[in-house]
């Protein structure tokens, strides 16, 4: 019987090669956040891949954050990515680009002048974020947004999701997880506000809607996906009471825009909170479009949740930054290299595009 995982399938109205998704992973090459020649290397050595979802890609300068990550708002930016999309087109790969507003999560030092922290309220997040001209610093107090910010912010990932497709991307996935701004908005540890946007779950959830319905309106709904992490345990945000029932609702308020895709994140492999099976099954049943898993997968786990429909696509991260060839390693059941995590974040060519293949 031929393994689901190596055969084609469809997302929508894409046809990908196989059903194996390389997860999204910050790797900070983009010096001035512009992609450039190395980043298109990078990504073309991973298009065995059914689907490649990029980094996390900033819709605006506010939402850079991190050091040297890339953006997509500014015309230079565009024609960075298009190296990108042409060189993975060229494999016949697919590949999304994945919208990371960082919200709270950043430091002035990573920002461009004229940027500023901004979040859903006026709550510092625990930790540090590395900065190249003074080393680690902690977060400071976001502004709290104004309606004003909302609907602008809101308008940056349209206009964003608009320079994907100019750019050659299949798609976009909104970052609603890992504890950047559209899951600020969804969990009460970052959200106290007392507007339309906060207090009870369905107002919590207003705001991830309402820009997934206009990029959806934009770009096409067969265009947009989105990543979640229920129980997750990033930057300060973690699980709460009723995580269920708001992770539930907002499947169901996805299903209405027809959006092609949740990629839901276990992050248990890490050391965050198991997902609750009985929350992946309340999403699967409410959204009825494609679901990608990821988090923690080895072969033997990912040919399983494909093969009880689990998930439609599954999703490998770490696995991919040491072995540009995972798919033809996991065919073949070959050993995996390991990565050096002390280049996870650097800015060269070591550690990102020098791994060896089988070959």
């Amino acid at each position: 019987m031929s393994s689901k995982l190596f055969s084609k399938t469809k997302l929508g109205n894409l046809e990908l090669k196989n059903a194996i998704a390389m997860a999204p992973m910050t790797r900070c090459r983009a010096i001035g956040n512009i992609p450039n020649d190395l980043m298109a290397t990078y990504y073309s050595q991973r298009a065995g891949a059914g689907l490649l979802i990029t980094e996390g890609t900033a819709p605006s300068p506010n939402g850079l954050g991190y050091a040297r990550i890339p953006g997509l708002f500014s015309d230079a930016q565009v024609e960075g990515w298009k190296k990108v999309t042409t060189a993975v087109h060229a494999k016949g790969s697919k590949i999304f680009a994945q919208l990371m507003h960082v919200g709270r999560i950043g430091h002035p030092n990573n920002l461009p002048s004229g940027a500023e922290l901004v979040g859903p309220s006026a709550i510092k997040a625990k930790g540090q974020m590395w900065t190249d001209n003074g080393g680690m610093q902690d977060h400071p107090v976001p502004r709290e947004m104004t309606k004003a910010d909302l609907e602008k912010t809101k308008q940056e990932f349209v206009h964003a999701s608009e320079n994907a497709i100019k750019a050659g991307f299949d798609g976009v996935e909104l970052h609603a997880a890992n504890g950047y701004l559209l899951e600020q908005f969804l969990n009460p540890d970052a959200n106290q506000r007392t507007d339309e946007y906060g207090g009870s779950s369905e107002n919590r959830c207003r705001y991830v809607i309402e820009v997934a319905k206009a990029v959806a309106d934009k770009i096409g709904k067969e265009k947009t996906g989105i990543r979640l992490s229920p129980y997750g345990a990033f930057n300060d945000v973690g699980p709460f009471p009723g995580t269920e029932e708001e992770y539930s609702y907002l499947a169901t308020e996805l299903n209405k825009i027809g959006i092609v895709y949740i990629h839901l994140v276990d992050h248990s492999s890490m050391g965050a909170p198991k997902v609750e099976p009985s929350t992946v099954k309340k999403i699967r049943e409410n959204f009825k479009n494609s679901i990608i898993l990821s988090g923690g997968y080895d072969r033997k786990r990912a040919e399983a949740d494909l093969d009880s429909n689990a998930g439609d696509l599954i999703a490998f991260g770490k696995p991919f930054l040491a072995n540009p060839d995972l798919v033809e390693r996991l065919e073949k059941n070959a050993a995996l290299t390991n990565p050096d995590m002390s280049t996870f974040y650097s800015a060269d060519e070591k550690g990102y595009t020098d791994y060896p293949t089988l070959s």
